[in-house]
């Protein structure tokens, strides 16, 4: 009877379930609970297996860098310029129903990109999709994309992921046709789903990235409108010697 209602799991596809009732048919002590109980134990190890699939997958289709990178874990000595009631505030994932976008500035080492994929750990672990993206990168695909066909595919999946996080924004001037992209990049998720920005430059200076000024103004008012800033400060945490998961 074990046997036969082991298959007829597996044929549900219920494998944590197998495995649970299995284990439950190894204890004695499993003959001192009721039907209820032993059946709402099946039911959780199911509902945990597939809880954990899912969160596996979420992290590894981010491509979060590190990927490890969480909230718990991060630095908040004195002079980094980062608050715990502020991350704290964060980190239940409100913003995200809300379309709230994070603008995350300061030089090169203080941990802006572990910082947004500590954001984007954390939004998948309240299962939402996340994606990052290298922007440098990111638009030399879309130009591309404009000759090979592919250009509007690439939009569309800029649009999917609940949160996107775009890392090294204004690294190099936008060229024109990077200005046009940006703006349809984030016109198509202005209002509905945030954009997590890591960038060197501080907001102030994110105008004069664009060559194009109007595109800029554009774009600008559609990120800053609804956005919490984090303006990281210090030395860089590779310079002092700091696990280097922390310090992009």
């Amino acid at each position: 009877m074990i046997q036969q209602t082991c298959q007829l799991l597996r044929e549900l596809r219920l494998p944590a379930m197998v495995k649970a009732y299995a284990n439950q048919a190894e204890l004695s002590a499993s003959s001192a609970l009721s039907f209820d109980e032993r059946l709402a134990l099946l039911v959780q190890a199911e509902l945990e297996s597939r809880k954990e699939k899912k969160l596996k997958r979420l992290l590894k289709a981010a491509c979060l860098r590190p990927s490890g990178a969480c909230l718990e874990e991060l630095d908040y000595r004195s002079g980094r310029n980062l608050e715990k009631s502020t991350v704290a505030t964060l980190s239940d994932c409100r913003w995200i129903r809300k379309g709230c976008n994070l603008l995350i500035c300061g030089a090169c080492g203080t941990g802006k990109t572990y910082l947004a994929s500590a954001f984007g750990n954390a939004a998948c672990r309240h299962d939402y999709s996340v994606r990052l993206f290298r922007l440098p990168r990111l638009l030399v695909d879309l130009q591309i994309g404009r000759g090979d066909g592919s250009y509007e595919k690439i939009l569309c999946g800029l649009k999917k992921p609940d949160v996107l996080i775009l890392d090294d924004f204004g690294l190099a001037p936008f060229e024109p046709l990077h200005c046009r992209d940006l703006l349809e990049l984030v016109e198509d998720r202005h209002g509905s789903a945030p954009i997590v920005i890591a960038s060197q430059l501080p907001v102030s200076s994110w105008h004069s990235a664009f060559t194009d000024a109007t595109i800029a103004e554009a774009v600008l008012d559609r990120l800053l409108q609804n956005a919490c800033r984090f303006e990281l400060k210090g030395p860089s945490l590779r310079q002092r010697g700091f696990s280097t998961t922390h310090s992009e």
